[in-house]
């Protein structure tokens, strides 16, 4: 079948006069392969309005009765949903498959993906563990495909705006950041069964609170510093409701050393309510965030804070399918894919502290991370 593919590909190419492992067609949507349905961030695809970007051709999901619940609630024929998903890529052919199953079966999906040069993008965080998220790194590099973490906050323009100030130095030197992330808990804001069933299990999803939530705070300061490794990481973890989570950490704070700063990332499933914010201090400035659109700014001392709306970075894409969707086209600059947020480069980083994290809090002790 990969050969199959690649000669296909290369037809195509050879029609359009493009580069095959860019670019057919600018005007052709991506041929979307969704797998698994048991991550609810799927909503955010299935629910999406068409805009001509994507079209998803196939699903694969086992669970007959969680994908005919969510066909019903598209208005989408069964006929889309494959068990497998050897069969979704042999039957429906995607450029691209988007997985939305537990952090543990990334793996696998870049196993059966990569080789056949189908692209690949994730919901965060990119794997359960360093050994996971290498062997995930040696595939894509080895059959050249795009490898995509997705992170609901990398679309807040907010969390953007902070970026651009903080790197171009605007605030002045970034010497602390606190980001915080979480919510009531997974039981208490009433998440489906099969969603839960894998949240709350150590190898299904690698931790608790401290997976679920610290990697968001982990790609945003690991890219605020340049994608460069902390020299430290500490971290406390707690099960404060081991009536409902026995299993896992509900609560989790991680210290990301750096020489000149120090990251602080807050992850809990025991916040009175659900956030998603940050706050970025610099010698000249800081930033707080409030939501996904606005931010408090102060940048004078004798001046109080300001609250203002942002916008995010210009001819930056919107959400996830349409990143996804440009990069394989090969419509976004090359320091984007390889930089940013969603970047390989960046989530590696990410599950290396997240591993630093469950060592240290393990061990009681700081660990440092080794280059």
């Amino acid at each position: 079948m990969t050969c199959l593919r690649h000669i296909r590909n290369i037809v195509i190419a050879g029609i359009m006069g493009l580069n095959p492992l860019l670019n057919y067609s600018q005007t052709e949507p991506v041929r979307i392969g969704i797998a698994g349905l048991t991550h609810t961030h799927v909503h955010w695809l299935l629910g999406r309005e068409d805009r001509d970007d994507i079209t998803i051709v196939g699903i694969s999901e086992s669970n007959t009765d969680l994908a005919q619940r969510y066909m019903d609630q598209y208005e989408m024929p069964m006929s889309t949903v494959y068990s497998t998903l050897d069969e979704m890529i042999e039957k429906t052919n995607p450029e691209a498959v988007l997985a939305f199953g537990s952090i543990y079966e990334h793996l696998e999906v870049v196993e059966k993906c990569a080789p056949e040069g189908i692209h690949v993008m994730v919901e965060k965080p990119l794997a359960v563990s360093n050994e996971h998220a290498q062997k995930m790194a040696d595939l894509a590099e080895k059959h050249n495909i795009l490898l995509l973490t997705n992170y609901e906050t990398t679309w807040y323009a907010t969390t953007q705006y902070s970026l651009q100030k903080g790197i171009s130095g605007d605030l002045g030197r970034i010497n602390r950041m606190v980001v915080n992330d979480g919510h009531q808990g997974p039981q208490e804001i009433g998440i489906n069964q099969e969603f839960l069933e894998w949240l709350i299990d150590p190898e299904q999803n690698g931790a608790g609170a401290l997976t679920d939530f610290g990697c968001y705070g982990a790609n945003i300061i690991t890219n605020m510093m340049g994608n460069e490794k902390p020299i430290s990481v500490t971290a406390i973890v707690n099960t404060n409701k081991p009536n409902l989570y026995p299993k896992v950490d509900d609560d989790a704070t991680i210290l990301l050393q750096y020489p000149t700063m120090t990251g602080v990332v807050q992850a809990s499933w025991n916040w009175t309510y659900g956030r998603k914010d940050m706050e970025v201090y610099g010698t000249e400035g800081y930033i707080k965030t409030k939501d996904g659109s606005t931010l408090n700014l102060r940048t004078e001392e004798d001046e109080p804070e300001k609250t203002m709306g942002v916008n995010g970075y210009e001819g930056y894409p919107d959400d996830p399918f349409n990143y996804m969707a440009r990069a394989v086209r090969g419509d976004l600059p090359e320091k984007w894919v390889k930089h940013d947020l969603n970047s390989l480069k960046n989530n590696l980083i990410v599950v290396e502290i997240l591993e630093a994290a469950k060592e240290s809090a393990r061990k009681g002790e700081t660990v440092i991370i080794k280059d």
